[in-house]
């Protein structure tokens, strides 16, 4: 969320806000504005959910999505940066942050690459301990956040596709993106109730499901968290 900048508007934050528990606040860096990120916090804190910042490359022509090779050291500096701002905006109104979750092209490279999953779990310790990182399930982003004695917590996608190592299908692909919304319910619901995923090569995936991501930039994104809050609450699953 919060992931429009100056006069241009991405996704319809508050129609989906009493559909979900906790949202991720785009910092600056690959989308949205100091502005934004207060109006953001305001809006939010209307409903009874979290609020954590989705810190990102710092890349607004490419919306973060695009890989940038840097060094792990960089890496922990970007982190740091983004974190402090959005933590900033929403003590100034009264309220905190309470995880991270890391956006895009750095969320996919840290899910791989040890060094850049450690630079970020170090971050985050070093700016509040008691933070919770959400990481791609089962891969290094999860370990290092878990080594550093971090709470993790292992996240699944409702509207994106799984390649059968548990990584996400990469969004040149024509299949990235999941736009049927009987198809992502139904993915949730097998991720949560089952513990697995299948992956586009038709293989089950061990997953844990601790919490499930929706993208904001999805046309779909509002449809979709009304459909999937609603089924989870049919299937006796709580959120919280």
């Amino acid at each position: 969320m919060g992931e429009s900048f100056g006069p241009w508007t991405m996704g319809n934050d508050k129609a989906i806000l009493p559909y979900v528990s906790s949202v991720n606040i785009a910092c600056g860096f690959h989308a949205g504005d100091p502005s934004t990120m207060m109006d953001t916090i305001q809006l939010a804190t209307r409903y009874p959910i979290h609020i954590g910042a989705h810190p990102g490359f710092q890349d607004l022509q490419g919306f973060g999505r695009r890989e940038i090779q840097t060094t792990a050291r960089e890496i922990y500096g970007l982190m740091v940066y983004q974190i402090g701002a959005l933590g900033a905006c929403a003590k100034a109104l009264g309220t905190s942050i309470k995880h991270v979750k890391p956006h895009g092209a750095l969320y996919n490279m840290a899910a791989r690459k040890r060094e850049l999953a450690e630079a970020i779990a170090q971050a985050i310790y070093d700016v509040d301990s008691s933070l919770i990182l959400f990481g791609l399930s089962g891969t290094e982003s999860i370990k290092a956040g878990r080594d550093k004695g971090l709470t993790v917590y292992s996240e699944v996608f409702a509207d994106r596709t799984y390649q059968e190592d548990g990584t996400l299908t990469p969004r040149s692909n024509v299949d990235a993106v999941i736009r049927d919304h009987k198809q992502a319910v139904e993915q949730v619901i097998g991720m949560v109730k089952t513990g697995k995923v299948q992956s586009l090569q038709g293989t089950e995936v061990g997953i844990q499901a601790d919490t499930i991501c929706l993208h904001g930039d999805n046309a779909d994104a509002i449809f979709f968290a009304k459909e999937i809050n609603e089924k989870l609450k049919a299937e006796g699953i709580e959120i919280r």
